[in-house]
Order: C-alpha cells, then structure tokens, then sequence
C-alpha cells in the first residue's frame, strides 16, 4: 500500500513529502525513544510518534522508513520538516492516539 492510500484511510494530513506519496508502507512501527526505533523498526515501516524534532527525520531516514506519522496531532519543528523535506522524508499527523493508530494501520495493511 502506498503512504498516499494510508493517509486517504486514516485521514491523516501531510506536513511535507507530497512530492513522493507513492511511496510503499510494508509495516507499523510504533515508539518514541529515537535509538530503539532505529534500532528495531524495518524498512518501509510507518513510524508512529509524538517526537517532531529534526532526530526524527533522521531516524526515518538510517531506518529507510516509509514515513512518520505524529499522533494526536504531536508539533513538528520548522528544522525537523526543513530536514524531512531535503531527506525525503514523509510527515504525516493525525488527531488519534498511537493505539488507535496503530490498530486502524493493522486492520488497513
């Protein structure tokens, strides 16, 4: 499934990488702790955090995720999207917990 269909499906907004919603999403990772996430989550995963901060585009980017999704409508930082957006990192933000999230992305892939 494409970032585009999952963000249709979870109504989530895109905060950058518009330029490239085709990207494929093959899993879910859910955490965080930006160490544990780069060190446990899979390529193509979809992150889904409260850390908008510039460490989390490059976790995205050493992890080869599909893109990160802030959960109840977490804040990214202007150098985080600044990073995101010359990284080609996706960012997308939803109003829903990570749980809801994270079940409706299980039901979805």
């Amino acid at each position: 499934m494409t970032v585009k269909e999952l963000a249709e499906k979870l109504d989530c907004k895109f905060l950058c990488g518009t330029d490239f919603p085709e990207k494929i999403v093959s899993g879910c990772y859910c955490g965080d702790l930006l160490s544990w996430v780069m060190s446990r989550a899979k390529s193509g995963d979809a992150w889904l955090t409260v850390m908008g901060n510039i460490n989390s585009a490059g976790v995205a980017v050493l992890a080869d995720l599909a893109c990160i999704i802030l959960t109840e409508n977490a804040a990214v930082d202007d150098a985080a999207l600044e990073k995101a957006k010359q990284n080609g990192v996706i960012v997308l933000q939803t109003e829903k917990n990570t749980y809801e999230t994270a079940a409706a992305v299980s039901r979805i892939l």
